[in-house]
């Protein structure tokens, strides 16, 4: 066996580059408060360490990762830790940490290829490439993405932790049924086989940097949205999850509706959620 069964690696992916902000705020939307004390990029953490990721990938930039990393750091605690804490004798034994690595788009591709749904495919091969080199155990065969941009709780994710880490491809839907097929923010799944399917839908869609083509036509990608990178018929949706309420940051009406809504994402506690940053291989707690 030359590489880890299924399942045995799923990595997280958070992709916040190449999405143009809605709101005018000095801040970008993926930072915008969904409750006291929470954001919208510490949802997708929140939910993705929910699924069981055995690391996090959030695709950035440089001029923002240094701010996004102060406020979420180098790593979490799986929140099973905090469910079993209290009925087991070595607490310390029981945690589990999960790595949060940033990763910023090739600079060959800025302003060409960079969308959202290009963001994905370059976090997961990245995540594919760096932990390949670490060791072949390493390597991931799943993925599973968390977009800051769509709101709802990510708690559902918890009960399906098993479909999710499973041989089946995993989507979550909108109470219409709309996955990320329909161009909706909905956490979902795919395999390392699956990546070469969707670069080559890419590449096919965009005009490339012919110069026989006006200028503003040329590197179509850059504005591919995510139902044309990700309905393809020849990979299936195995299991598709309905989440109660959904909303996005798209609009500001849409933000004002889940403001009104009864939806209520719990608050995380300090001890998930406080930054725990590593430095020349010594752990530094800093506390919000």
């Amino acid at each position: 066996m030359n590489a880890a069964p299924k399942g045995r690696n799923l990595a997280g992916i958070i992709p916040i580059s190449g999405h143009k902000d809605s709101f005018d705020f000095p801040w970008p939307d993926y930072l915008q408060p969904l409750r006291e004390g929470m954001l919208a990029i510490e949802r997708s953490v929140y939910e993705c360490a929910h699924a069981g990721c055995d690391s996090i990938w959030i695709i950035c930039n440089d001029d923002v990762s240094p701010l996004v990393r102060s406020r979420l750091g180098d790593y979490v605690m799986n929140p099973r830790y905090f469910q079993e804490k209290d009925f087991v004798k070595r607490k310390d034994y029981h945690e589990k940490w999960t790595p949060i690595f940033y990763s910023p788009i090739a600079q060959k591709d800025r302003d060409r290829r960079d969308s959202l749904a290009w963001t994905i495919l370059h976090g997961s091969l990245t995540s594919f490439v760096v932990s390949s080199k670490m060791s072949q155990w390493c390597t991931p065969t799943k993925y599973f993405v968390s977009f800051p941009q769509g709101i709802y709780h990510p708690g559902i994710v918890n009960k399906h932790k098993d479909d999710i880490r499973g041989p089946n491809s995993f989507f979550l839907a909108t109470p219409s049924a709309e996955t990320v097929r329909e161009n909706r923010y909905m956490a979902f799944t795919f395999f390392p086989e699956d990546w070469p399917k969707f670069k080559y839908n890419a590449k096919s869609l965009c005009t490339g940097g012919n110069k026989s083509i006006p200028f503003q036509e040329r590197w179509s990608s850059r504005n591919i949205t995510l139902d044309k990178m990700f309905k393809l018929d020849i990979i299936t949706k195995d299991k598709v999850i309905k989440v109660q309420e959904y909303y996005d940051l798209d609009s500001w009406a849409s933000l004002r509706e889940y403001y009104k809504s009864d939806i209520k994402i719990p608050r995380l506690s300090k001890q998930f959620m406080k930054p725990y940053i590593f430095k020349g291989g010594i752990d530094e707690h800093e506390e919000n």
